[in-house]
């Protein structure tokens, strides 16, 4: 039976698709005009601040109550600064500083770049323990691995981010640290016994008074053994909802990925998901086209007619997205950008093993610098820059780089840089070399030959005792790479 005009259009109101292009797209304007709640942006929607800023306007042009959403963490997340590198290291080296003032002023300031650019949520901070070194996909963009000091810092990212006007989106509820499986390709299991642990940042960050709760998708078997929490009436009603007390707006993590949408596809998942309490779709990251978006409105209207999703149920979750769009046009006061900041602040997270008496640092050379790069997760963009060879051949001219991934570290290669190296420094740039077997096979056979080698972790330092001397910056930004060229050569 054919879907009637005002339930397609509060269906809209509930989801938050992706586009293509640096200006809205025609479709996409048709639907902001017949009342679709948001949209979030992606890397390939940026260009620049200011185009961004022109971007929101045209967006609230067509709906002056549109949600602009954004997964702007800083450190390796990083949307806004993706063709540079973030200027504010990430969740880990914040953690590692434990100074949350600090964290509440740096995400003061990020909440003032992303208001100043007319974005309304960004989904951070992430309030998971990452409890599990080995876990594929969360690692540094936690604060830790301590609930208690995850807590604290994420109640400072919601003060910081929220005081600019900038709704804060705690994620992945209930908790994505204490897994081993990347929930873009299936379905991480949260163990009982770590779900208490898992949930303390969450109900700080609600205590706190954070607007939007992300959810994971994510198997908690202590509340509900089939359904992941995204689609489980148990976790985002019972839990979430009834349990922890929060009022605000909850938001599904990104709707296509295999976790949910294996089994249900895009639109099921969907429905599937108001109807357990969610208010609002994410949808976009893969698949950013208007099909996509036609498909889970007409999903979800399908379902009230069906009687899958109560109409009241879909009605009360659009009201939420009005409520939101309503405090965040009337909240918050941007601060003045401080440039030094985040510098200041990876500076500060930088850790030195020395294991050798010899004066390998300062380096008064220019060196050799072997950059081992690992296959990152899909929330990281594959685009951002990252390491040290850059800002150290600005310090000492002369530096070569050479970046290897997997399948390009082979014997011979690695023992034609040897070649190279010889006479020269040598500083080798890892990231979480405990999680690659190659990237650990590598640096041992660079070690062998050359033992007073630099090591430079930019990932979770797992082990320190690595080269003459271990620099964990404890991040990928650009600030953590400037940071630690400095240390290398003497500057700081």
């Amino acid at each position: 039976m054919p879907l009637s005009g005002d339930l397609l259009r509060l269906a809209d109101a509930v989801i938050f698709p992706g586009f293509t292009g640096h200006t809205p797209p025609d479709w996409l304007r048709r639907r902001l005009g017949d009342g679709l709640a948001g949209v979030v942006l992606f890397t390939r929607n940026i260009a620049g601040p200011g185009q961004v800023a022109e971007l929101t306007a045209a967006l609230r042009a067509e709906n002056p109550s549109v949600l602009v959403g954004i997964d702007e963490e800083s450190g390796e997340v990083t949307r806004l600064e993706v063709a540079t590198g973030s200027s504010r290291p990430g969740a880990y080296a914040l953690g590692v500083v434990d100074d949350v003032a600090l964290t509440e002023s740096l995400a003061r300031g990020l909440g003032s770049d992303l208001a100043r650019a007319g974005i309304s949520i960004d989904f951070a901070p992430s309030a998971d323990v990452n409890s599990n070194p080995d876990n594929p996909v969360i690692g540094l963009r936690a604060f830790g691995a301590d609930p208690a000091l995850v807590a604290r810092h994420v109640r400072a990212f919601v003060r910081g981010l929220q005081s600019a006007g900038v709704a804060a989106g705690a994620k992945h509820f209930p908790g994505h640290g204490d897994t081993a499986v990347d929930s873009h390709h299936g379905v991480p299991v949260v163990a009982e016994s770590g779900i208490d642990d898992a949930l303390h940042p969450f109900r700080e960050a609600i205590d706190e008074g954070v607007k939007v709760v992300m959810t994971g998708h994510l198997l908690v078997p202590s509340y509900d053994a089939e359904r992941p929490a995204t689609l489980s009436p148990k976790v985002l009603t019972g839990l979430l909802r009834e349990e922890l007390g929060f009022d605000g707006l909850i938001i599904t993590d990104g709707i296509e990925m295999a976790a949910v949408s294996g089994a249900y596809g895009i639109g099921g998942a969907s429905a599937r998901a108001i109807a357990a309490g969610a208010d609002a779709i994410c949808v976009g990251g893969e698949h950013a086209d208007e099909a996509t978006a036609a498909g889970i409105r007409d999903a979800i209207a399908a379902a009230v007619t069906e009687g899958l999703l109560p109409e009241e149920r879909l009605a009360d979750a659009a009201r939420r997205v009005r409520e939101l769009a309503a405090w965040a046009a009337s909240s918050g006061s941007p601060a003045p950008a401080d440039g030094r900041a985040g510098l200041e602040a990876a500076r500060r997270a930088i850790r030195v093993t020395r294991r050798s008496t010899a004066p390998v640092l300062p380096l008064t050379g220019a060196p050799y610098v072997v950059e081992l790069a690992p296959l990152m997760n899909l929330a990281i963009d594959r685009n951002t820059p990252w390491g040290v060879g850059a800002p150290l051949a600005r310090l000492l001219p002369g530096t070569d780089v050479t970046r290897l991934e997997a399948g390009q570290a082979t014997g011979p290669e690695l023992e034609r840089l040897i070649g190279l190296a010889a006479g020269r420094p040598l500083v080798v740039v890892v990231r979480d070399v405990h999680r690659y077997a190659w990237q650990t096979a590598a640096l041992e056979h660079l070690l062998s030959a050359r033992p007073d080698t630099v090591v430079v972790e930019m990932g979770l330092p797992a082990r320190s005792d690595l080269g003459a001397v271990h620099v964990a910056t404890h991040g990928s930004a650009e600030v953590c790479g400037r940071a630690a060229a400095e240390v290398l050569t003497g500057r700081l």
